[in-house]
This record gives structure tokens, sequence and C-alpha cells, in this order.
């Protein structure tokens, strides 16, 4: 009997004996893992290339975490013959052997918790609360992903007439491709990865050229859980040379995409051309990003309002699509809720979460840490600069918390996303306003109310346009069948991960109907 989904509880950083173990943790990495080299998985074996990709510590960037082998157009071929092989035989799994399949994966995945959070802290520059939490939700996907498909194994109720009996049920629709990011680099990596597999899909997975030592991760617990052979096979490599040829290839059935709207847009605009030999219409999951706002009315928790921005728009460095980087105040309390906001925000730690636990850590790399800047040079052309605004790239890529004031709805601060600590203030003079600026960006993510109005609250369940809306707490944070997770407008295709339409996407209905 499979027990009800409960989600993975985090890690209590407060205790001390919690704080030891993550810290023997870190110390296990910098002695036994740091710095190897890390094979191609094509079919269930390791292959070695000479080119390499070389990752290192974004808030130490003198520490390389390891040397990946990089797959070549070649190795994709291979690996989509591996995968079909071994589709013949993993579609043949029923929905319970597959699932169960996942909840080893879970229980290795938990027993190894904090070996995999603290390679995160290394290589993704992930403070420990963000990199336990982050593995936390791997779990989950493998867990409520694998009981999803056993109710989806028992197909749906359809009519009958008295002279025949009609089935309808689902199954996988063949191999596909996983492109997830590095911001997540395990949580969205397993979710992308195990959502297609666990409903019968083998997976082309190529990992983000930034994280890849911590999606192997990803790799050796699920062939530990006995995933057989060819069901996944982990690609990294440069996006240049195989986004495109990995998106085109005619055996590829979906694509599970996370990242910035360019790519998205340019996954869906290529997938949909038919490429000669193939006979199916490619499926396309994509999740974009966001510019997301929490708005502040004048019957709100001020000091609940300032918490939930300075946490949402400066946890891991900003660097999460539900990150908050707009808030949007009542003019009554604006200067309030601003004043709080700082003053919170100066009790931000940044430093090595390798070597510590600061609140913060280093942005992913140079590209992010020069793009960072330049939009809080913007910023300062744009509104007032009222905190923060330093970057020190002495040691790692560090950009330190940044609050801006006075931001016209439309400046470029408050319209494009950063993905970096960076939070705009902009001020309203009535709910009414409030909304239409939430509104009056092309994405539709995420979003929060602060207010005790519930008037205001009904209101904006339905008019606030994101995909994830919150009252009362933060913009960030959703948790696998808690808050199924997905955005409307350029955010994406709303596939709601984590959630029960989630592995629909992944599979077709069939009908079949006998005469009796």
């Amino acid at each position: 009997m499979v027990v009800s989904y409960k989600h993975e509880p985090f890690t209590n950083f407060a205790e001390q004996e919690n704080r030891q173990e993550y810290e023997d943790a870190l110390s296990r990495m910098r002695r036994m893992d740091l710095g190897k080299e890390y094979p191609l998985v094509i079919g269930g074996q390791r292959i070695f290339t000479d080119d390499k990709l070389e990752s290192y510590n974004p808030s130490n960037t003198s520490q390389l975490i390891g040397s990946v082998s990089k797959a070549k157009k070649a190795h994709i071929d291979q690996a989509m013959d591996a995968a079909y092989e071994a589709f013949q035989e993993w579609r043949e799994f029923s929905a319970e052997e597959r699932a169960d399949v996942m909840f080893k994966a879970a229980a290795i995945a938990r027993r190894r918790k904090h070996e995999i959070s603290s390679m995160m802290s290394y290589e993704a520059g992930k403070p420990w609360g963000q990199a336990d939490a982050d593995t936390a939700e791997a779990i989950d996907f493998m867990e409520y992903y694998g009981r999803q498909m056993i109710e989806l194994g028992k197909g749906k109720e359809i009519n009958d007439r008295p002279f025949e009996n009609n089935s309808y049920f689902y199954q996988p629709i063949g191999p596909g491709v996983a492109i997830p990011p590095w911001n997540f680099a395990f949580a969205i990596v397993c979710g992308t990865t195990v959502g297609p597999i666990v409903a019968g899909n083998p997976v082309l997975l190529k990992p983000s050229e930034n994280t890849p030592v911590i999606a192997y991760k990803l790799i050796e617990v699920l062939e530990e859980a006995g995933l057989p052979a060819g069901v996944v096979n982990f690609l990294p490599g440069d996006p240049e040379e195989l986004g495109d040829y990995m998106v085109d290839h005619p055996r590829t059935h979906f694509i599970n995409f996370t990242g910035s709207r360019q790519t998205g847009t340019r996954i869906m605009k290529r997938a949909a051309e038919v490429q000669e030999g193939q006979n199916f219409l490619k499926r396309v999951v994509a999740e974009m990003g966001g510019k997301d706002t929490i708005i502040v009315d004048n019957e709100a928790d001020l000091d609940l309002a300032a918490e939930a921005i300075a946490q949402s728009a400066f946890g891991f460095q900003g660097q999460k699509c539900s990150a908050c980087s707009r808030a949007v105040i009542h003019e009554d309390v604006y200067d309030e809720v601003l004043e709080k906001t700082i003053e919170y925000t100066k009790d931000i730690s940044v430093g090595d979460p390798g070597a510590d636990n600061p609140y913060m850590g280093g942005v992913i790399n140079r590209k992010q840490f020069d793009k960072i800047k330049n939009y809080i040079e913007i910023g300062k052309n744009e509104a007032s600069l009222v905190y923060g605004g330093e970057s020190d790239d002495s040691k790692g890529y560090y950009i330190y918390p940044t609050i801006f004031a006075d931001a016209a709805p439309n400046a470029t601060i408050m319209q494009e996303e950063i993905f970096g600590p960076v939070v705009a203030f902009a001020k309203a003079k009535d709910f009414d306003e409030l909304l239409e600026i939430a509104n009056n960006t092309d994405y539709g993510l995420t979003g929060a109310v602060i207010s005790n109005n519930r008037k205001h609250l009904n209101r904006a369940r339905y008019d606030f346009h994101v995909g994830n809306l919150y009252f009362n707490r933060g913009c960030t944070a959703s948790i696998v069948g808690y808050h199924p997770f997905g955005g409307f407008k350029m955010s994406g295709t709303d596939a709601k991960a984590g959630g029960p339409d989630y592995l629909l996407n992944f599979l077709e209905a069939k009908t079949v109907s006998e005469t009796l």
C-alpha cells in the first residue's frame, strides 16, 4: 500500500547537531569529491572525452568543483539510440513498478541529503538552507510523481453501451529531452527528468554547463535505485552546439525546458517544425522566468511585508524565477515599508557557503555578475539607490543586496528580468493602481499580496494575473504537491510542475472499444 504524500521536511540549522552534520558533509566534499572528473553516461556506459567543462565555485572562483566530459552531436545520436532501445523495455513496466524506482531513488537521496546539498553550496553558491530545500524538493518530485503515476496508471472511467466494452488509459509518448537550469541545480534537474521517466519515457538530460556535477549526482541516485540503462542519459556540453540539435532531432518526442524567455521561445519555434522522418508533433514544456511583484496595501502587516519582500528578493542571491524584483506599495505606507525593508536587509550576510553559512553567496558566473552590475547602473539613472549597489569579484562573484526606490512602473528595472539581488520599489495611490502595476509586465509567474482586507485579497485572487499567487507571505518557496508551479503570459506553458496535471505532458491517452 502506498502511503499518502507529504513533503520532505527541511533541516533546522538552528540546531547544533544539524549544523555540525552539514559542516562534516562540506569537509568530506572538500577532501574526497572536489576536482574529480565526470563522464557522459549513455546507455549505462561511462564515456570520458578529452574536451571538458570545468566547474568552479562562484563564491570562490579559485576552487575547482569538477571537470565534466562534454558531449558532441554524435553522442546525442548514440544516446537517442540507447533511449529507443530502453524504451521498448521501460514502457512495459507497470506504473507501480516505475513508481517503485522513484520511491527507492527518493530514499537514497534522503540518505545522501547533506552530501548533495553541500555539493550545491560549492558548485551553485547555495547557502545551506536554500541547498537543503533544493534537495528536499527533488525528493518531493520523486515521491509525488510516483504516486501520481500510480493513479494515472489506472486510466479513467468512461461509459459503455450494452454491446461494447470501452477503456481509456495512458501510455508514454517516447524518448525526449530535458534541459534544466542551474539555479535549482538538483530539484529542477530532478523534476524535469523523473517526471517524463516515471511516465515511461527515456530522457536525454543536458544539464546546465554551470552545475553539471550536481546533475551527475542525480544519475548516481537513479542508477542505484535500479533504473534500467538507457532510460536516463547524461549529456553535458555546450548549449550552442547541442541545444538546437537536440530540439530539432527527428526522434525527440518532447522538450522539457526551464530557462530564459529567449531560449524558451526559440525552442517553441524550432519544435513546431516537422523534421524529415518525424511522424509526430513534438511537445514542449517551457518555464521561462518572471518579473515578480509583491503588492502591499494600506491595511497590511508592515513588518510581515518587509520580511516577505527582503526574503523573496535576496534569497539565493535573487537567482530564482520567482524572486521578488518589484515591490509596489500603497502611498500611505510606502515610506514605512521601504524603511523596514532596508533595516531587515542590513542583517543579510554575504559570503562563501562552502566555508560558512551566509544568507547570500556569489552569483553563478561572470556573465551574470556583469549583467546584474549593468542593471544596477541602469537603475541609478531610473530610480533612487537607497541601499546596496556594491559588488566584489576579487574572490567570487558577489553582488550585495540592492534596493531602489521611486521607480516608474515602466522603468527598465521594473520590466526586465535581472535575476540577481535587486528589488525596485514603486508607489501606488489605491488598490486599483497596485494591481495595474503588478500586471503591467510581459510575465505572469508568481506574485504576492500583503493585506488584511478580505475584499482586496478576493479581488487579487482573480485579477492578479500570475500562475502562483500568495497571500500574506513571500512570492518564493513553492512546495511540490502543495503549490503546483507554473506561470502565465511569457512565463511559460503553465505546466504546473509538482501538480496533479504535470505528467499528462508526457503521456498520450488512448481509447480502446471492443464490440461484445
